[in-house]
């Protein structure tokens, strides 16, 4: 049996402030594993379709 989700914390202060810096800063992704990503993703959505 599944176990309930936790209700999710409130970030204050210096919590909060890391995590937005965070979330502001743009991540890179090397071609190679995003075109590999990509390849995934559309197999799935294949299989998912029919």
């Amino acid at each position: 049996m599944a176990r309930p989700i936790k209700e999710t914390p409130i970030l204050y202060g210096e919590d909060a402030r890391r995590f937005e810096k965070r979330m502001k800063e743009k991540r890179h992704e090397d071609p190679e594993k995003r075109a590999k990503r990509l390849r995934d993703y559309e197999m799935i959505m294949k299989i998912f379709e029919g």
